[in-house]
């Protein structure tokens, strides 16, 4: 009998949770042949993400996941074998109690948000003993052996090289979102949160010599890019043009077109924490909008993926690159930092390429929870 797995998620910033559930629970279904059930409290939300799936439905589904919903009147289920409460949501008090009582032990998983910091290799994998009498084991992703890995499907990186070697297929992928491509233009995708300093990149780009096509998803960023358009208000599929940068706002995509989007761009300006580790597998330059935490808390996740990620560069790329993630995350002036990135652009992109490769010479994550799930058996 296929082991059975129930993933919590409670939809708190807008997609990153739910957008990293989805894509861990189709892969362990696909790739594992597990029986897996996810639970939402916010269908609407997973509704953009799965445009098929029903709103209403308290159970379907969708691509071989039991989609369920988590409603607050919660009605008792049989706990699954495998039990992850994505980012620190708690199970229902219920349900916590009914895998106590479970003749079979259950395990229990924390599955933690991203970080490259050093102590996460510490902490992964540890017990702590709950009231309940159960064990919960902390899980954290990360870009060290000694971490939990990313999320990364099998063949994701054959689809990917085979799609950027192919231009008609990123002219046609484009095509179908309404993206005619310019000739010699730069193609950047922007998805981030509110951002003070879009104004000052925006400038930056306007003005300079090369042609930029910008590709923005509807999202946050949406309005501090109609300030500087003139304020009004920017619809999907419209397009604007000052100086040499021309900006079109595309539809919200399912994460399949999300990361062609990615792998047809030549540098994608990403937030949260799925998108951020999507563009990386894109093996091009990319700026990271970490999401913000009370005491700049994520200033320091920031500074440690850097520490990591500029390891193998020269010091004028990784000064470049360091210096623009920090002027992004901070609101100061973009322009003095892209100009100087741009300097190292043949650097960094390849550098882009070799670090995907690396963090792909890891276990990734769905394998990682299956293996640890059988050693603990």
């Amino acid at each position: 009998m296929r082991p059975t797995w129930d993933i919590f998620c409670s939809v708190v910033d807008n997609f990153g949770d739910i957008g990293v559930t989805w894509r861990l629970a189709r892969q362990l279904v696909a790739e594992h042949g597990l029986a897996v059930r996810l639970w939402v409290d916010d269908l609407g939300v997973f509704l953009r993400l799965c445009p098929q799936a029903d709103a209403h439905a308290p159970r379907q589904l969708q691509q071989g996941v039991e989609v369920c919903l988590w409603r607050k009147d919660w009605q008792p289920v049989e706990p699954a074998d495998v039990v992850i409460e994505a980012f620190a949501c708690t199970p229902p008090a219920t349900y916590v109690a009914a895998m106590a009582a479970r003749p079979r032990k259950v395990l229990w998983l924390n599955l933690e948000y991203l970080s490259a910091e050093d102590w996460v290799e510490g902490c992964h994998g540890l017990p702590s003993l709950q009231a309940s009498g159960l064990q919960k084991f902390f899980f954290f992703p990360g870009f060290t052996a000694g971490s939990g890995g990313l999320l990364r499907e099998l063949d994701l990186l054959a689809k990917r090289r085979a799609f950027q070697a192919d231009p008609q297929a990123r002219a046609d992928f484009l095509a179908s979102l309404g993206v005619p491509l310019l000739a010699d233009a730069r193609l950047i995708s922007l998805f981030a949160y509110e951002n003070s300093g879009l104004a000052g990149w925006l400038d930056v780009l306007a003005a300079d010599t090369r042609a930029t096509q910008l590709l923005v998803p509807e999202g946050r960023i949406l309005g501090d890019l109609q300030a500087w358009l003139g304020g009004s208000r920017l619809t999907v599929g419209e397009r604007r043009q000052r100086g040499r940068l021309h900006v079109q706002v595309l539809p919200f995509v399912e994460q399949d077109q999300y990361d062609r989007l990615l792998w047809s761009c030549d540098f994608n300006a990403v937030r949260g924490e799925d998108s951020f580790v999507r563009a990386q597998w894109a093996g091009r330059p990319l700026l990271w909008h970490i999401y913000k935490q009370d005491e700049n808390t994520h200033l320091d996740k920031l500074e440690a993926f850097l520490a990591l990620y500029t390891g193998g560069l020269s010091t004028a790329a990784a000064a470049a690159l360091s210096s623009l993630w920090r002027a992004w995350n901070t609101g100061t002036a973009v322009a003095p930092s892209w100009q100087a990135l741009l300097q190292e652009w043949p650097e960094l992109a390849a550098h882009a390429e070799s670090w995907c490769l690396e963090q792909a010479s890891q276990t990734d994550l769905a394998t990682a929870l299956v293996q640890f799930y059988r050693n603990w058996l």
